[in-house]
């Protein structure tokens, strides 16, 4: 696989989850809206990670801050704490006793 085709394979795969967030926030759906478009972040970094290395294989990890950090990506502060709050609450939603107090937030 050439390094384009690697790239739009992450890509797509991302656009796809992004059309499925949008059909479950429109439909109120909003914990596992933000569940899949944390997918949709971890694929599009994923791409980036394949573009600034190489076409190497990413790494099979989800903490996105970890992702953008392998991918060369220079965060700012803001960025880093929105990652950061993305990824709490990925890991978060798998427990549904969390899921009405993050639906709080």
């Amino acid at each position: 696989m050439t390094q384009e085709e690697h790239i739009n394979y992450w890509l797509e795969s991302a656009w796809h989850d992004y059309e499925v967030s949008e059909s479950l926030f429109k439909s109120g759906k909003y914990d596992w809206c933000l569940f899949i478009t944390h997918l949709v972040l971890e694929k599009t970094l994923k791409a980036v990670f394949v573009k600034n290395n190489q076409n190497k294989i990413p790494p099979k990890i989800h903490n996105l801050v970890r992702l953008a950090e392998l991918s060369l990506l220079n965060l700012n502060e803001k960025q880093r704490i929105f990652l950061d709050e993305v990824n709490d609450f990925n890991l978060e939603v798998r427990y549904p006793e969390s899921i009405k107090i993050i639906l709080k937030k």
